[in-house]
């Protein structure tokens, strides 16, 4: 019952008090606004829920809907309202319509399904989708679909199926919506729903029909509606149409899906593509039907029963042939007439263009439907450019046969890389990066430098990373690419990372004719961007001056077509790196590369003595520095100088050639009964190669393969050699040394270093160089043996001593050559040898690469496959090209065939190489050796 206005206040018939529960929402709310801070608010608050306590303990039913509505005021403000909770069951126990809503209103919004208060109100609300009014079904209904739980949606199941086919429109669009949510609950009762879903379909009420098509994508595709996006609107920004994604097959499992649900989707999608040609009717009534103010929506009839049902054509589309092939003409009408002007408009073409691409459509809609996606990058609304672009990624993301037709758009896109919303430069960006391929490079490359220059700092790193990534992957040349990492580091500065350096440095030392052109174009850049943010640019470029000056000076000799004019000599490379080197703004790593620029250049400019004292004097100038590293490289460098001759030159060469970063891991593979290995193949630590022999380019040529594989004398390769020595191994081919074997004496040249009796040892004169320690006889030189050939008597400051005899092996190691492939100039031939006599299944294969044309070989690469009872690991080779008129390339590969005695070595072989204009060539073979192997 309600109080009429003006009714004086009851008085309590024990205490004779006037309770404050009396107080209307209104007033209460009223109240509550005009408290002046939080803690009169707090006060009234406690004040009100004292006397709504009361009113409960005093049982007045009369106030009981006042005081749940009060209630429902006190939660939304976040104030603790669990004591009213049963008062909500007992308002929907009642028979009147009001006090049945408020309940409703009160368990839907102080309830939630994890309070076991909601299960005393399940036989209240199924008596109530039983109830002739249909009002009161509703509010059942719009009850069971938000607080509904999985015990809940057994019970009541049968009667929501039921309500399907009501008579009422309006019951019939909550008991579908209902049915949403009890499918998510309980997904094993979705065939309970499938008759009345279909059934709707006839309806021609539309809030039914958007509802009916809810319940079917939910039927249909295995997802949780309520958690996926909405039909309209919600895409991250203020004007969105939905998330820009594109599923090939729809949607995925629901939370809780298991093997049933797939099952039961599946069984949903046969069926309901028996539909697709009512659901194209009804989208066509919906497109071209007379204007109707119910429905209208910025210009759009229903557009958010357009969106559903483009959505669910989506959905049973995908992976369907003919389903797909009925919905086309229709999906081509959607998008051809409707007008993307509003944003009702536009989010009805959004969805047709994700229908489109998630169906099997031919290939002039995919067209139409990216054509309408640029209309959206013209559009001036931010939030429809940023739809469009995720959109056209996803396109090109997922369907790389559409990738040409979003090249049309490629101006538009690179223009809103520009634009001033970060949002929408970030999209353009990853569009941009999926757009380049090696037609556009030298289109799109260029455009993203110019923007890498005025790109805020957040994007630099980014930006900088990608262009280095796409120049190595789809640049014409390798000029190209140099061209584009030394704009790259000029425009990027500090943000270029060391990985990309890295691997530019790499280029260059397979590249031999670019190595002055590459050195020459850092020089001018690093002279043009002399400041703190270009250390990296000045970095590489003292790295490149100091591997490849001497060869960059000659400008004459080296020039390449169409490349500026450069005056370089030997005087502007070394005060560039003097000037490097003493510049105290530079970080310690790059002053440290110029150091060792300056070391390696003092003995090629040898011819010229007043440079060479230049390098050697700035060298040898940080022999005191604070810096610990510099300091002992300059000790270091000083000790060589002074040496001189063939050692200074021989431990100051080149680098060798280094592994590429995009070639390595390319070439394995596998066959049906073979294992294939490549050129970034996994050694073991038992075959690791002669890895500072490599580092070092095997001086004086006198090491072999076996010995690099076998654990040969490093030092004595390095340094014992440089008169073109021979490559003796240090012990027997057994691998181990003789018992009473000093390895230290050894690894130094033959001579002891454990002092006589009379002397004690001292390890900090060890360390040292022969300092004498005190208390001790004489003291020991730890120098005394170490053979370093011709013109190293002085390089540690001891006299050199005659050089022992070398170890020779017990037994020879057996050689083979095989024979693998001549053809086109190219020759691969194997030389066999056993590195350890004490284990016959061991093999190490040297690949000799030759190269009998007028042109270089580029990117030679080798992959081989062995029987799956043998293991292959190939080292990296000693280059990525073959010269030409004779060159040679090698490559050590390690196998171990435990069939040795039984059965030969049988490899399969597959050679490819770029010749001049780019042309690739692919040779295979297969290659028996001998018995033994």
């Amino acid at each position: 019952r309600r109080v009429p206005a003006g009714t004086p206040a009851r008085v309590h018939l024990r205490t004779g008090a006037t309770p404050v529960a009396m107080t209307r929402l209104r007033e209460l709310i009223r109240s509550v606004r005009q408290c002046k801070t939080s803690a009169e608010e707090r006060a009234l608050i406690a004040k009100e829920s004292a006397a709504i306590r009361a009113s409960l303990r005093e049982d007045e039913h009369f106030m009981r809907h006042r005081n749940v509505a009060k209630l429902m005021y006190m939660h939304m403000l976040g104030y603790p309202t669990h004591f009213g909770q049963m008062e909500c069951v007992k308002l929907i126990a009642t028979a009147g319509f009001p006090e049945k809503r408020v309940g409703y209103l009160g368990l839907m919004i102080l309830l939630d399904e994890r309070q076991e208060v909601t299960m005393l109100v399940t036989n209240s609300i199924k008596n109530d989708l039983a109830h002739k009014n249909h009002f009161i079904v509703g509010l059942a209904l719009c009850a069971l679909g938000n607080i509904c739980t999985a015990e809940m949606a057994r019970d009541v199941a049968p009667e929501v199926a039921q309500l399907l086919n009501n008579r009422n429109s309006y019951v019939r669009k909550k008991a579908a919506l209902c049915a949403i949510r009890v499918v998510n609950k309980v997904p094993e009762l979705a065939d309970s729903f499938l008759d009345g879903a279909e059934a709707l379909l006839a309806d021609r009420h539309h809030g039914v029909l958007l509802a009916a098509v809810t319940l079917i994508l939910r039927l249909c595709d295995g997802e949780n509606e309520t958690d996926s996006e909405t039909a309209y609107g919600g895409g991250g920004r203020g004007r969105g149409f939905g998330k820009a994604g594109f599923k090939k097959g729809g949607g995925g499992a629901s939370s809780d899906g298991d093997a049933s649900n797939d099952d039961a989707s599946s069984a949903a999608l046969t069926r309901f593509r028996r539909r697709v040609p009512d659901l194209v009717k009804i989208l066509r009534a919906l497109l071209h039907g007379a204007y109707s103010a119910e429905h209208d929506v910025g210009g759009q009839h229903d557009p958010f029963l357009q969106v559903k049902l483009l959505r669910l054509l989506r959905v049973l589309g995908a992976g369907d042939a003919e389903a797909s092939d009925l919905m086309s003409d229709c999906l081509a009408n959607v998008a051809s007439n409707v007008n993307a002007g509003k944003n009702a408009g536009a989010a009805v073409l959004y969805e047709a263009v994700r229908c489109v691409v998630g169906v099997e459509s031919v290939g002039g809609l995919r067209v139409l439907a990216v054509n309408v996606l640029g209309r959206f990058l013209a559009d001036k609304d931010n939030n429809v450019r940023y739809v469009a672009l995720n959109a056209l990624a996803k396109v090109v993301g997922a369907t790389g046969a559409d990738a040409q037709a979003v090249q049309r758009h490629r101006r538009t896109i690179v223009e809103c890389v520009k634009d001033g919303d970060v949002t929408i430069r970030r999209s353009a960006l990853n569009l941009v990066y999926s757009l380049v391929n090696a037609s556009n490079v030298q289109t799109l490359v260029p455009e993203l430098l110019d923007y890498l220059e005025v790109a805020d700092l957040e994007f630099k790193a980014d930006v900088a990373k990608r262009v280095a990534n796409l120049c190595s992957k789809f640049a014409p040349s390798d000029r190209y690419r140099v061209d584009a990492f030394v704009t790259t580091l000029v425009k990027g500065g500090a943000f270029v990372a060391r990985d990309e350096c890295r691997s530019f440095l790499a280029l260059l030392t397979n590249r031999v004719e670019l190595q002055p052109y590459a050195t020459r174009a850092l020089f001018r850049a690093a002279h043009e961007a002399r400041d703190d943010a270009h250390f990296p640019l000045i970095g590489v470029a003292c790295w490149a001056l100091g591997e490849y000056g001497d060869v960059a000076v000659d400008v004459a000799g080296t020039k390449l077509f169409e490349e500026p004019p450069t005056a370089l000599t030997a005087r502007d490379v070394v005060d560039t790196l003097r000037s490097v080197l003493a510049d105290a703004r530079a970080p310690q790593d790059v002053r440290r590369v110029a150091m060792v620029a300056l070391a390696k250049l003092a003995p090629r400019f040898s011819s010229d003595e007043n440079i060479k004292k230049d390098c050697v004097d700035a060298v040898s100038a940080f022999r005191a520095s604070l810096d610990l590293e510099m300091q002992q490289r300059s000790a270091e460098f000083d000790r060589v100088f002074r040496v001189g001759g063939d050692v200074a030159a021989a431990t100051l060469e080149r680098v060798p050639p280094m592994a590429l970063r995009d070639e390595v891991g390319a070439s394995a593979s596998s066959a049906a009964d073979l294992r294939m290995a490549g050129a970034a193949g996994g050694v073991s630590d038992a075959n690791t190669a002669d890895l500072l022999g490599d580092l070092l380019g095997d001086v004086g040529g006198g090491a072999t393969a076996a010995n690099a594989a076998s654990g040969a004398d490093l030092l004595g390769d390095l340094l014992g050699d440089v008169g073109g020595g021979g490559g003796a191994p240090l012990f027997p081919s057994g691998g181990a040394p003789p018992p009473s074997a000093d390895p230290l004496a050894d690894l130094m040249g033959g001579s002891p270093l454990t002092p006589g009796p009379g002397a004690a040892a001292d390890p900090l004169a060890d360390l040292m160089g022969g300092v004498g320690a005190a208390g001790g006889g004489a003291p020991v030189d730890p120098m005394a043996g170490l053979s370093l050939g011709p013109g190293a008597a002085d390089l540690l400051g001891s006299p050199a001593a005659p050089a022992p005899a070398p170890a020779v092996s017990s037994a020879p190691v057996t050689s083979v050559v095989v024979p693998a492939l001549d053809k086109h100039g190219v020759s691969v031939a194997f030389s066999c040898a056993k590195p350890n006599d004490s284990d016959a299944t061991a093999t190490t294969i040297t690949a000799s690469y030759a190269n009998a044309n007028a042109f270089f070989l580029r990117r030679f690469t080798l992959r081989a496959a062995v029987p799956k009872s043998a293991t292959l690991a190939l080292e990296p080779a000693s280059g990525g090209d073959v010269s030409p008129n004779g060159g040679v390339v090698t490559q050590v590969l390690n196998v171990v065939n435990p069939l040795v005695d039984s059965k030969p070595l049988a490899m399969r072989l597959q050679v490819t190489w770029s010749e001049e204009g780019g042309e690739e060539r692919a040779e295979t073979a297969t290659v028996t050796f001998p018995s033994g192997v």
